[in-house]
């Protein structure tokens, strides 16, 4: 089969990339800057914006489905100038148009747990806008819903040392928003399987073997580095404040918006991977994944 991976130079789309040629897929990545990245030989590259259609849509000539991976980490704020609904959304509408022009039969659609096009978040919006317009698409789908992943390069990792200082970590509410982190070598090959005709009309809640709270993860993160810490409740109402002057800083990483992302839980209602006949028990912890005991 041959595969497009929209966005196949990020954390997950370089994984996919492999994974999909190991399966022996025809793969092209579609990305900004294609040529950074180093692929298995074979794979292919295709330069392009997917908020600008014009740019991307000869990618999509030849191709029989298409991976959308393109996005904005929910973590830290958009650079100045992009946001969530221009990427998410506008995003997967020209990469949806583009398929629908060259007659591409499936997209598998990257989105995230909680995804409404109500949300209390613009990227949870965003993202429930962008499932519904995959889903009233002329194409087969499917669509993953993974809770934070981790691995080697991975944003749910840097963005918790950046939150949580060794020795003293003030937390909003103490760290207790809840995780359910999968490792991405676990969730590379289900999202390599999405893109089989067995998986259609799907829409997969992705998580690891554990739930974690923030601080149980900040702790794990700096007990692999050998560094001691210990957590400090920040009073959410304080914490918002402070994240909602934050946002209207440059350089500031955080905003309100990843304020009020931490006020909701990034767990499974169920864990889908045994649709891909995996045994939740199976799946890497990320104590396991740096070599730390919870």
């Amino acid at each position: 089969m041959k595969v497009l991976v929209a966005g196949g130079t990020g954390f997950i789309g370089r994984n996919l990339v492999r994974e999909l040629h190991d399966n022996g897929h025809e793969v092209t990545v579609l990305a900004r800057n294609p040529n950074e990245t180093d692929f298995p030989e074979g794979v292919e590259r295709a330069m392009g914006d997917v908020t600008a259609f014009a740019s991307i849509e000869s990618a999509f000539e030849n191709q029989d489905a298409v991976v959308n991976l393109v996005a904005l980490s929910p973590l830290f704020k958009p650079p100045r100038g992009v946001t969530h609904m221009s990427v998410h959304l506008g995003g997967t509408q020209n990469i949806v148009q583009a398929a629908e022009e060259h007659g591409i039969e499936k997209i598998v659609q990257m989105s995230a747990l909680g995804a409404d096009p109500t949300g209390s978040t613009e990227y949870i919006r965003a993202k429930g806008q962008a499932e519904e317009l995959v889903k009233n698409s002329e194409l087969r789908w499917t669509i993953f819903r993974p809770s934070v992943v981790f691995g080697d390069g991975s944003e749910f990792l840097s963005f918790t040392k950046k939150l949580t200082p060794p020795y003293l970590a003030p937390l909003p509410g103490g760290g207790k928003t809840r995780f359910q982190p999968i490792w991405i070598g676990d969730l590379g090959p289900m999202l390599a399987d999405g893109v089989d005709d067995s998986h259609d009309g799907e829409i997969y809640e992705i998580g690891g073997p554990e739930i974690l709270t923030l601080a149980d993860v900040a702790k794990l993160v700096r007990q692999a580095e050998g560094q001691p810490v210990t957590v400090i409740s920040v009073p959410m109402a304080l914490a918002g404040a402070g994240l909602k002057i934050g946002g209207t800083i440059p350089g500031v990483p955080m905003g309100g918006d990843q304020y009020r992302s931490l006020k909701f839980d990034n767990t499974v209602r169920k864990n889908d991977a045994a649709a891909f006949g995996v045994e939740t028990d199976s799946l890497t912890t990320l104590g396991e994944y740096l070599g730390v005991e919870n």
